[in-house]
């Protein structure tokens, strides 16, 4: 009975033993199994949607989804050389999970109380720690942080259009402080107007083009000036204008445009410019409303409302929602609540088309 009682107990010694000494990783389920780790460089022909890799052993075209951790290598541009960690997806390709790359990130002193947001796409001679920022007004030099937030969208790709609000540093460079993709429902001020009924860039290839806003355009047509001549853009239901929605004339475009059945142009994304501006606090709990109509001088930042009482200056930065309108062009009446801020302006709160 006592040899019984002890054999017992080493049993259970062992099983306890046994379970303490199994690797950590294998109590846990993996929502996707890494079956292989390949290096390689990053072929011309990647998107935010497809990583087309140079390895060893030939050419892979593997896939990028929500669940994909770039966190160590947001950076996706031809020559360089990273690292992928792959799993089997059930649509018989190879997704990855993690991609990884050896380049840390800079650190330098930066202005963040005086911040500029600039559009444009992104050079192909961009690096882990410069991006060449090509933009309306020429191409600027951006140096990228370990402190820049880069989540509000999965990775950067060349000749792809981006927000990003950046600073000048210690060092007399510009510095990117945050980076959004226009095309993305997070990024930038996604909340201005309603959500396109469904994402183009998903499905159709789109080509980026960049110019001013002539003084023809419409709700629902844009007559943009760009270097190669006037094009008319069709402004439809489709239309992500979340990052570009004051369509008055002279104000600098990001437009990414795709062919329609109708021969026509469509606006897949619009993204405007801001400028420079300081955030303030808002007292939304005392709220006026004003009826008026939209001014030629409004920006991306402010709009200028010409009511019966005379002209106002309504920042943008706290906008909540914008309904019966897709975009603000000259002319146009609309309905403003509108609430006072601690930098004695008047911002809008909600936008009302009539």
């Amino acid at each position: 009975m006592k040899k019984c009682l002890i054999a017992r107990i080493c049993m259970t010694l062992c099983l306890v033993l046994g379970i303490f000494f199994i690797p950590y990783n294998q109590l846990h389920v993996q929502a996707a199994e890494v079956i292989a780790t390949v290096s390689g460089t990053i072929l011309s022909g990647t998107t935010s949607e497809i990583l087309l890799l140079s390895t060893n052993e030939g050419k892979m075209e593997i896939k990028l989804d929500s669940s994909t951790d770039a966190s160590s290598c947001k950076i996706l541009l031809p020559g360089k050389k990273i690292s992928v960690s792959v799993s089997h997806g059930s649509d018989g390709y190879l997704h990855a999970v993690r991609i990884n790359s050896n380049s840390p990130g800079s650190t330098t002193n930066a202005d963040s109380s005086n911040v500029a947001t600039v559009t444009g796409t992104i050079g192909d001679k961009t690096t882990d720690s410069i991006i060449f920022f090509n933009t309306p007004q020429g191409e600027m030099e951006i140096k990228l942080d370990a402190t820049t937030n880069i989540s509000g969208c999965s990775v950067l790709v060349a000749g792809k259009s981006y927000v990003i609000t950046c600073t000048r540093g210690s060092d007399a460079y510009m510095h990117a402080l945050s980076i959004s993709d226009p095309s993305s429902a997070s990024s930038g001020s996604s909340s201005l107007t309603p959500a396109p009924a469904s994402d183009v860039n998903s499905s159709i290839s789109t080509t980026t083009v960049t110019g001013t806003v002539l003084s023809n355009t419409k709700e629902n047509l844009l007559y943009l000036s760009t270097s190669g001549g006037t094009m008319e853009i069709v402004i439809d239901n489709n239309t992500d204008s979340r990052n570009g929605m004051i369509l008055v004339p002279d104000r600098k475009l990001t437009v990414s445009v795709y062919r329609g059945s109708d021969a026509y142009m469509h606006a897949a994304t619009i993204a405007g410019i801001k400028d420079s501006y300081t955030s303030a606090n808002v007292d939304t709990s005392n709220t006026s409303t004003v009826t008026g109509t939209v001014g030629s001088k409004s920006t991306e930042n402010i709009l200028f409302l010409s009511t019966p009482q005379g002209d106002m200056e309504l920042k943008l930065d706290t906008v909540r929602s914008v309904n019966n309108c897709k975009v603000l062009v000259s002319g146009k009446k609309i309905t403003v609540t509108c609430a006072r801020g601690s930098d004695a302006y008047m911002h809008a709160v909600d936008i009302t088309g009539a």
